[in-house]
């Protein structure tokens, strides 16, 4: 993986958008770009709430729909707008878009096995494998940082994305990325050198 550490501390509130349909189904979604579900709008309600009491000095998000919903919400009442980061589409997922996983598991075994051993190294039928995705948002995480010193930024990205951005801000190991393909609707703050 790729370590984003670098010497001056800023703090990343990285948030997970509110719920897809897709999420709420338990199907992969990938970088299809869907709107938020209703239970995925009280989510993004919820974490604004939430973050209100935080000044930020920047929301950078994912081009997708669910994000930049997300974004909007957490902006209103502050005086930012909300910046699209195209390096932060999620995973291309290929010819598993819209499948269930479990349906993958029993499908593609030895697939589903290889990606939740070694994920950065596996690819999805047609997709983009994950050492791509993470040079790809790695450098973009890095460029905002760069220019985002000592403040507080937020970014706005959906999983499976959003957990290898902590991998490499926290400079740990990816979680199974089974796990939290339909993660949505919460944040964490990680401090960054």
């Amino acid at each position: 993986m790729i370590s984003l550490r670098s010497k001056a501390v800023s703090k990343v509130v990285l948030i997970r958008p509110g719920a897809t349909s897709f999420d709420e189904q338990g199907r992969m979604k990938g970088n299809l770009d869907m709107p938020l579900c209703s239970r995925g709008r009280d989510q993004a309600e919820s974490l604004a709430s939430e973050l209100a009491g935080i000044r930020l000095n920047g929301i950078f998000t994912a081009p997708c729909q669910s994000a930049v919903e997300t974004a909007t919400l957490l902006s209103e009442g502050r005086d930012l707008r909300p910046k699209v980061v195209e390096e932060f589409r999620n995973v291309d997922h290929g010819l598993w878009h819209g499948k269930l996983i479990e349906e993958i598991r029993r499908n593609q075994p030895r697939l589903y096995r290889e990606l939740c051993d070694t994920p950065e190294s596996t690819c999805p039928p047609g997709g983009e494998p994950l050492y791509e995705a993470a040079v790809r948002v790695g450098k973009a995480v890095r460029r905002i940082l760069r220019r985002n010193r000592n403040q507080v930024v937020a970014f706005i990205i959906p999983d499976p994305l959003a957990s290898l951005v902590a991998s490499q801000l926290k400079d740990e190991a990816l979680p199974e990325i089974w796990k939290v393909e339909t993660d949505a609707g919460n944040w964490q703050l990680i401090e960054t050198r």
